[in-house]
């Protein structure tokens, strides 16, 4: 069976291990919560600024304006092909669909497709599911090096295409489509091959810069273990690492409007002074214009043209600035959320919240600027996200469960010892809990034993519930006065208390503290028999301040936490002997040295069962104002001339009277004990 103790840490073990096994299933809110991470390093560091090897032809609103709503005539895109191919275009693609004749009839298509025919020029189709399959072929073959990546590519089961004049005029055919399969419609990935189970398809950008190129067969590089998955597409010059799904991460810069070109300035009278824009670049035409519907969000906008973002990937290519995530990430970071959380526990449990917190603070510190550091030189993508919240569970949890042993363990404390303490020492030993183990220690006390007087009297005379009653009154008031003064209440037995001081925390003065609970127990008890019910009961009190075992004794799961030892035996066998000396409160010398300014009067000695020396006992009359009375100084004198052969015990039966009136009692009992007052103690 685990432990009470060992059962926090190993849930808290448990709870790292489930987490991990949450992130191995990757469900979709922590897959979202990855990427918000991901967008957020890319917000910090976008791809450097530097001028793209691409330009924009946006279809704006101020050229629609200018020249009509969408669609314009062919007629318009043809003197736009015509102007961009005049101008040096290294290859145009068009983020734009075509798949039916214009509108306005005429030979408008003839001089588009011419226009397409003179030049590089990319149409584009569009991925529909419950469209037919794709009429036309791909211009273009790929090789594929290693395992087959097919499988895992996008599927093409149907799309819409461009007009079959069009598509046979233009020199290339790519997918306009793009990437927002996740909860929030960001564009992350742009899938740059596609395939249809026969044929691969490029997307628009990789098409468009293949022509710009001039590269006739683009290369598949599948991996090698035969997994069946794309590891990179190699197109001239360039080896683009991709996803195994043949995406590409997207991996942006902040848009920078010099890279535009509004289509109203292209089609205007001054278009060749665009001539530096468009010269020796990879033109992309597209619109912006929010009533086509062509927006996204990406990491670093919410809302920017797709023709925007196939032009992002042109640049992002021949920049040779990736963002790649090895298969062997998720289990890196699976490995650091472990060891994070395995830390955690014990050290939360063990040395706390705050020592927990500053251990979490350097590992979510350490987790996230190394996630931020491989990002930065090496453009890998590590997710710091989960093993970061996955401590802060994990921290969470097992400060509740901290807190939760604690407040048990209070509860323990309030149960063994709320009624048998002051608030304020419970208070004291709430926060030295660690130290009530079973087991004991070696500590200076002072023990009290209380015994009722004439109570075997009151139950022959008293039906048992009133037997009951009574001693549940008197040990409720005189309990209260041993508890007030930082008394530990050991235990009832019977109709006698036991008390200790010092134990199991500290007491300043505790024998003082204990003589003046004796004190206040004999007023306590006085008031009660003025008041009537108790029938005359009496009290007889033994003290003796000195060294004891103190401690948890019993079982683990039930202990009582008490005292042993000589100093135990001394008080409960002084307390028997006080019926003898004929004194209420009797007390060890040890007890009367320790507190001498008290109005204490010599008892002599006595002779304690299984002890072969006497022992020296003190009566104790009253608190250090009695004790500077005149009349009890002058007692004190008499006495102790008598204690010393220079006096006479008559002398202090005269004078004693006036100070207490038991004192009669206890001189009349000391003239008989001549022998206890002479031996040596």
């Amino acid at each position: 069976m685990i432990g009470r103790r060992l059962l926090p840490t190993v849930l808290g073990l448990c709870l790292v291990a489930l987490l991990a096994l949450l992130r191995l299933a990757d469900p979709l809110p922590v897959a979202t919560i990855r990427d918000l991470g991901f967008d957020f390093e890319q917000r910090l560091l976008p791809r450097a600024a530097a001028d793209a090897p691409v330009r924009v032809v946006d279809i704006d609103e101020p050229s629609l304006a200018k020249y009509g709503q969408w669609p314009w005539p062919r007629a318009e895109l043809a003197t736009l092909t015509r102007r961009l191919e005049e101008l040096g275009a290294a290859a145009i693609g068009f983020d734009v669909l075509f798949p039916e004749p214009d509108r306005l009839g005429g030979d408008n298509d003839a001089q588009f497709a011419a226009a397409l025919a003179a030049g590089k020029t990319v149409l584009g189709f569009s991925l529909a599911p419950n469209a037919p399959p794709l009429a036309t072929p791909p211009k273009s073959g790929f090789a594929i090096s290693g395992s087959d990546p097919t499988p895992n590519l996008p599927a093409l089961p149907g799309a819409v295409g461009p007009l079959k004049q069009l598509a046979d005029a233009a020199s290339g055919l790519g997918s306009l489509s793009l990437d927002t399969a996740d909860s929030a419609g960001v564009v992350r990935e742009v899938p740059l091959l596609w395939s249809d189970g026969t044929q691969l398809y490029p997307g628009l950008s990789i098409e468009t810069l293949r022509l710009a190129l001039g590269v006739t067969t683009p290369v598949a590089l599948g991996d090698t273990r035969g997994d069946g998955t794309l590891e990179a597409l190699k197109l001239g010059p360039f080896t683009v690492p991709t996803t195994a799904s043949g995406d590409i991460v997207l991996y942006d810069k902040r848009p920078d409007p010099r890279e535009v070109i509004s289509a109203g300035a292209l089609l205007g009278d001054d278009y060749r002074s665009l001539a530096d824009q468009v010269s020796g670049r990879i033109v992309l035409v597209g619109t912006s214009a929010s009533g086509l519907l062509d927006l996204h969000a990406t990491p670093l906008s919410p809302a920017i043209a797709g023709v925007r973002i196939h032009a992002a990937v042109i640049d992002q290519i021949v920049s040779g600035s990736y963002l790649t995530r090895a298969d062997w990430v998720q289990g890196l970071e699976i490995l650091v959320f472990v060891i994070a959380g395995a830390l955690l526990v014990p050290v939360v449990l063990r040395l706390g919240p705050l020592a927990g917190l500053a251990l979490a603070v350097v590992l979510i510190a350490a987790m996230i600027g190394g996630a931020f550091a491989g990002f930065a030189l090496k453009g890998w993508l590590l997710d710091a996200t989960f093993p970061a919240i996955g401590a802060l569970v994990t921290y969470g949890a097992m400060v509740y469960a901290q807190f939760s042993l604690t407040e048990h363990d209070r509860r323990e404390l309030r149960r063994a010892f709320g009624y048998y303490v002051s608030p304020q020492l419970l208070a004291r030993i709430e926060q030295s809990a660690d130290q009530l183990k079973l087991g004991g220690e070696a500590r200076e006390i002072t023990v009290m034993f209380a015994d009722m007087r004439g109570f075997t009297s009151f139950t022959e005379a008293h039906a048992p519930t009133e037997t009951f009653g009574m001693l549940n009154r008197l040990f409720g008031a005189l309990g209260a006065e041993i508890v007030t003064r930082s008394g530990t209440i050991d235990k009832f037995i019977g109709d006698s208390i036991m008390a200790f001081w010092n134990a199991p925390v500290d007491v300043a003065g505790h024998a003082r503290r204990a003589c003046e609970a004796a004190l206040a127990m004999r007023a306590t008890l006085a008031a009660l028999n003025d008041d009537g019910g108790l029938d005359g009961i009496a009290i007889g009190i033994g003290l003796s301040t000195g060294e004891a075992l103190v401690g948890n004794m019993g079982l683990e799961s039930r202990f009582d936490y008490s005292a042993i030892g000589d100093t135990v035996n001394v008080a409960s066998r002084v307390e028997g002997e006080s019926k003898l000396v004929g004194f209420d409160i009797v007390a060890a010398d040890a007890t009367r040295r320790a507190v001498p300014d008290l109005a204490w009067l010599e008892a002599g000695t006595v002779q304690l069962k299984g002890k072969a020396a006497r022992l020296r006992v003190h009566i104790l009359l009253g608190d250090a104002a009695l004790a500077q009375r005149p009349d009890f100084l002058a007692l004190g004198a008499a006495h102790a001339d008598w204690l010393a052969g220079k006096g006479t015990l008559a002398r202090c039966v005269e004078l004693a009277p006036a100070v207490d009136p038991r004192l009669v009692r206890f001189y009349e009992l000391a003239a008989g004990r001549a022998d206890d007052f002479a031996s040596p103690a």
